[in-house]
């Protein structure tokens, strides 16, 4: 028998005109049907830095960054190369019971840049993976039972981080979540007070800032939070999986806040990376933690491995960490994060502000809210109010779908039910990105303030589109 090399070139290329068929045959019908539906079938052929290109060499602008993962862009060649140098070394990857290389490493140098004063690190493989490790942390550093969590917060799709998740379209048809998750609206200090008092509660976990919606807490909120949580004896977990890591134009979204580790700041108990710490390549994510609260729970040589996971520090995953961290200091993408992404935010404002449904436009960085609210005028509150009776989440759709359809640029909904759009490009997203992203808005926001523009006809699409039995 002759043996093959496997080409992976040439099995792609050979099975590409196939993609959306057999994902819909052998994974998920129901969101090839939907991807069809709004026009995203897009058969990407690769992606490069912010922007993705198809089959036929046309590039879009990606403002959604594989949903915040791609920090440095697709394919970074520094990271990739550290992945392929790791391979090259034959790396002792993953021994079980014996020294993970390249861990420690990594852990160094995020509590470098960690806001406060943090003495270990807990690897996972994703975001949910350390939702969950932090709620054992917590419970069993406490002794108690009960978590709170915010109103539209997203902590993950686990059982234990979808507990403590509080946008229900994941959870209903799910069964009971953990019995002790309470839900108390953000940035509510009131609310979160009432409940601690209760003095049944390991921890209050919240995002700084809420990726739902792109929700900011008033000024004080967080630093008032860790007031509290220290009155009652309750553990404060930062989620900075997805705003943190340069995203808001700090190192940590809680930096605007004043978290950190000088005089007159505050800290968490616990902070939560993820996402942008893999460079888009291999799966990471961490737990940070006071010494203290990691000693109750590795407290001996017993406990030594009482919280772990299969391929949390495997050697790959920890190259593509320590890569990202370095290159994205190298190339000081935080301040240039921070820079572009309040020049797209001013664009944005003055080509939209003359639209009556435009709201505003909000955020921290490349981490951006685009939100519309009802129109003065009769008939296009009459259009309005015919696509939210169809589906309160569908406005976005008539934007969005021409965003992508007639200017190739990608991005998201920030919500279910939210008339919100969410940008969260990579943070190599240039100047001229801003203005070419800037002025298709505006573009596509002046058509649905036609009577017969995008908002009329994205309604009838969709509405038909529902009709339709399933399957067809």
């Amino acid at each position: 028998m002759t043996a093959h090399t496997f080409d992976l070139s040439a099995l792609v290329a050979r099975r590409s005109p196939e993609l959306f068929d057999l994902h819909a045959e052998t994974i998920n019908p129901a969101y090839v049907k939907v991807l069809r539906t709004i026009g995203f079938d897009r058969p990407y052929l690769k992606g490069q830095g912010a922007y993705l290109f198809d089959d036929r060499g046309q590039r879009y602008i990606d403002c959604m960054g594989g949903y915040a993962v791609f920090a440095l862009g697709r394919n970074h060649p520094g990271v990739r190369d550290a992945i392929k140098q790791a391979m090259d070394l034959d790396l002792p990857s993953l021994p079980g019971i014996g020294p993970f290389r390249l861990a420690g490493m990594l852990a160094e140098e995020l509590l470098k840049i960690a806001p406060g004063n943090f003495g270990k690190v807990f690897f996972a493989s994703g975001g949910g993976e350390a939702v969950d490790a932090a709620i054992k942390m917590a419970r069993g550093y406490t002794g108690r039972e009960g978590l709170l969590y915010c109103t539209r917060a997203y902590h993950g799709l686990t059982i234990g981080a979808l507990s403590v998740t509080g946008n229900h379209e994941f959870r209903d048809g799910l069964g009971d979540m953990l019995r002790s998750s309470t839900e108390i609206p953000f940035n509510d200090l009131n609310a979160l007070e009432s409940e601690l008092k209760k003095g049944t509660y390991a921890a209050f976990i919240v995002e700084p800032i809420q990726g739902k919606g792109i929700n900011i807490p008033s000024d004080e909120y967080l630093r008032r939070v860790r007031e509290l949580c220290t009155r009652y004896g309750t553990l404060m977990i930062l989620d900075e999986i997805q705003a943190g890591l340069g995203r808001c134009g700090a190192w940590f979204a809680s930096e605007h806040f004043g978290a950190g580790r000088g005089a007159g700041q505050w800290q968490a108990d616990i902070v939560l990376v993820a996402k942008a710490l893999s460079g888009g390549f291999v799966p990471t994510s961490a737990v940070i933690c006071t010494d203290e609260v990691h000693r109750s729970i590795f407290s001996s040589m017993n406990n030594c491995s009482r919280i772990q996971n299969t391929f949390s520090m495997n050697d790959l995953s920890m190259a593509a960490g320590l890569a990202t961290l370095h290159y994205m200091r190298q190339e000081q993408t935080v301040q240039k994060c921070a820079a572009v992404g309040q020049r797209l935010m001013e664009k944005i404002r003055e080509k939209l502000s003359r639209f009556e449904m435009f709201k505003e436009v909000r955020g921290k960085g490349l981490y951006i809210a685009v939100e519309f609210h009802r129109p003065r005028s009769m008939a296009l509150k009459l259009q309005w109010d015919m696509i939210h009776k169809l589906d309160p989440s569908l406005f976005c759709q008539a934007i969005l779908m021409p965003l992508l359809s007639e200017h190739r640029i990608l991005a998201q909904v920030a919500g279910h039910r939210l008339d919100v759009i969410k940008l969260s490009p990579a943070l190599v997203f240039s100047d001229q990105d801003a203005e070419e992203v800037a002025g298709a808005l505006e573009q596509t926001v002046e058509q649905c303030h036609r009577l017969t523009g995008p908002l009329w006809q994205v309604g009838k699409k969709l509405a038909e589109a529902k009709l339709k039995p399933a399957g067809v």
